[in-house]
């Protein structure tokens, strides 16, 4: 009950409600339709302008993509697909370029007529990005014009234009050039190795369309790639597993599967699935729905999933390689090793969010299990030495699974990990945990007990590692559950792993890494993002993990001090020389390495790397899990060629970072 008489009762009026223009929402609440602010809502805007291009790549008007990005974060995307049509719509009697450039829920992929498969869904992509942007030139060339509208931040500036007779009247296509608004996203730089990994993507899982990434920032010569793929999907798996030893040759079906449901028209799935298995005991997976990558899988994947566990189940059974009174492997046991690729082309996808990270249409996981199913079953039977080795791989993978359950049980009926007091690791804890909290994962006990002095105890908790913790590229669970360095960390995060493994048990909002700015420090730190990489992902994804940016040298000016960090791509020699620059008498000037941190005192920990007002911390993300599968596979994994000429090509760059 409220007092009436003594509290102010707030009454909603006619004034309180507004109406925005969905385009002003688009401004308002870009996180609704880029997913957010940051980096990766800037990249989005490039990838939802893309992603029509692909539309019209997979209704066969299209093979030539070019990406070109230019200075002050310009970006034009062309391609030579059949234009954006110019004429008057008839639904607004505007013309339909701006229809397209301007109003949300406008598109060509509603009817069903000029798209029978697409990615946008919504009508919303290329008209938020025009929201979000502040100039935008959509260039047209179609029926012999060129044709132009300019828009500022999602206002035309203009009719369309009628710009000029083309040359070649036969010329089709759509360049789309804009800006990002910084008014209302952050302010960043777009990352050509961002865009590269992502339309290399796009290029296996759309065959025979070129896809080309110009930048024109780079002087004097401008940097371009170009990706071009023939065998799609398989090729991608050979891509990935390129570092790894395979059990047999990928196995790849690509089908059309007839939908009919009950009172409507039918309608066909495209599905393509690729997978082979390797020596490692790595799971990487990729699904795509309209060529868009679906990180967080949906029912295409589950499909997979399942029918690769049935049809091995199966084949063990009645070739005698599982007995009678053998349990069944398990869905973790079947998928240990393998790189599988899923991709569906659906007529009317759904999808969690406009992000499109998850596909929920139900009936795609029987198609796409329907199609793995006879696929698998057909090449284990024509293939008896290559499904022994896949069978035996499963028996190993539960034999591992056994013994890791086992460690975990022993683990959970010992005494509390975080209550011992004789681990190699101890974790001195805070007083306060949840979001606010952070945990400084630190190498040895020297930087451990300066870290302890300097944290704040309320919201900073610390826990040292003794030497170089397991590499667990290589390991199997039973052997990491061995490891007291890594059951210390599990338990200190709280979050359990493997089938335990839950992010919302995470007692620290920042998982931080700080280790010692050398060789070892680099490889301890290395790691560590392989154990996170590999076993506890999500709090990646999430945003939990971070790195420490300790300084390289302190240098002393009489009564001043200034600290100096380190900055990638130039050699330590070049940042002390560049910061000597700044003094008249570099000569009389006291100057300290910090080769650990150890050698720092408890004060200048904090203040140089703990401090939250004072400190940097780099986010730890995984723009490209793909690309960061196949990193950590070639730089931790067993195979040593390959590491070798990884070395090699970059020793000028590891050089320059001295790591």
């Amino acid at each position: 009950m409220v007092d009436r008489d003594s509290a102010v009762i707030n009454q909603q009026t006619d004034a309180d409600i507004r109406y925005l223009d969905p385009m002003d929402h688009v401004r308002l609440r870009p996180g609704m339709y880029v997913g957010g602010t940051d980096s990766r809502a800037l990249h989005h805007l490039i990838y939802e302008v893309v992603d029509n291009s692909i539309d019209e790549a997979l209704a066969g008007r299209c093979d030539h993509i070019v990406v070109t990005l230019y200075d002050d974060n310009t970006v034009s995307v062309a391609d030579n697909g059949g234009g954006i049509p110019v004429g008057v719509n008839k639904d607004t009697g505007l013309p339909t370029l701006q229809v397209v450039m301007t109003k949300i829920g406008a598109g060509g992929k509603f009817g069903g007529g000029a798209y029978k498969v697409s990615g946008g869904l919504h009508g919303v992509g290329v008209s938020a990005v025009n929201a979000l942007s502040e100039r935008l030139l959509a260039t047209v060339y179609r029926d012999g014009f060129e044709y132009q509208q300019e828009y500022q931040r999602g206002v035309p500036m203009g009719g369309v234009e009628k710009v000029r007779p083309l040359e070649d009247p036969q010329l089709t296509g759509t360049v789309i050039t804009f800006r990002p608004d910084f008014s209302v996203l952050e302010l960043n730089d777009f990352s050509f190795s961002t865009l590269a990994q992502r339309f290399r993507e796009m290029a296996y899982v759309t065959r025979k369309v070129t896809l080309t990434i110009r930048d024109e920032r780079v002087r004097p010569f401008p940097r371009e790639t170009t990706f071009y793929f023939e065998g799609g999907i398989s090729s991608f798996v050979r891509y990935l597993n390129a570092n790894r030893d395979a059990l047999h040759s990928v196995v790849f079906a690509e089908r059309d599967i007839e939908i009919q449901p009950e009172g409507k028209a039918p309608y066909t799935i495209g599905i393509e699935v690729a997978f082979q298995y390797t020596d490692t005991a790595n799971v990487s997976e990729l699904a795509f729905a309209n060529t868009i990558n679906t990180p967080d899988g949906g029912t295409h994947l589950t499909g997979l999933r399942s029918a690769i566990t049935g049809v091995i189940n199966r084949y063990a059974r009645k070739a005698g390689l599982l007995k009678e009174k053998d349990p069944n492997f398990s869905g973790s046991d079947t998928l240990e090793g393998i790189t599988a690729i899923v991709s569906v082309k659906h007529p009317a996808p759904s999808f969690e969010s406009q992000t499109k990270v998850k596909l929920i249409n139900p009936e795609v996981q029987g198609a796409v299990s329907q199609v793995v199913t006879e696929a698998f079953n057909e090449f284990l039977e024509l293939n008896p030495r290559e499904a022994r080795r896949i069978v035996e791989k499963c028996s190993i993978s539960m034999r591992a699974r056994e013994a890791a359950r086992k460690a975990r049980d022993l683990v959970r009926s010992g005494p509390s990990l975080l209550e011992s007091t004789t681990l190699p690791g101890k974790l001195a804890d805070c007083s306060q945990h949840g979001e606010n909290a952070e945990v400084y994962i630190v190498e040895g006990d020297s930087a451990g007990g300066s870290a302890k002095q300097g944290r704040d105890r309320h919201f900073q908790a610390i826990l040292p590692l003794r030497g170089k913790i397991l590499n667990t590229e290589r390991a199997r669970m039973d052997k990491m559950l061995d490891n007291n360095e890594i059951k210390a960390l599990i338990s200190a995060l709280g979050t359990g792993i493997s089938e335990d493994f839950d992010v919302s048990r995470l007692r620290y909002g920042r998982v931080i890494i700080m280790t010692d700015a050398d060789v070892d420090g680099s490889h301890i730190r290395t790691l560590l993002l392989t154990f996170f990489f590999r076993h506890m992902q999500q709090m990646i994804a999430d945003g939990h993990l971070y790195i420490a940016q300790p300084p390289i040298f302190r240098i002393v000016n009489g009564k001043e001090s200034e600290y100096i960090y380190g900055e990638a791509g130039m050699s330590e020699t070049d940042i002390l020389n560049r910061a000597l620059h700044r003094y008249k008498d570099p000569e009389k000037l006291k100057i300290s390495r910090y080769k650990g941190l150890g050698e720092m005192n408890p004060d200048q920990l904090w203040e140089t790397t703990m401090d939250p007002q004072r400190r940097t911390l780099l986010q730890v993300t995984i723009d490209d899990a793909a690309e960061a599968d196949r990193v950590f596979d070639m730089l931790m994994g067993s195979a040593v060629p390959p590491r070798r000429r990884f070395i090699q090509t970059h020793a000028r760059s590891v050089r320059n970072l001295d790591v």
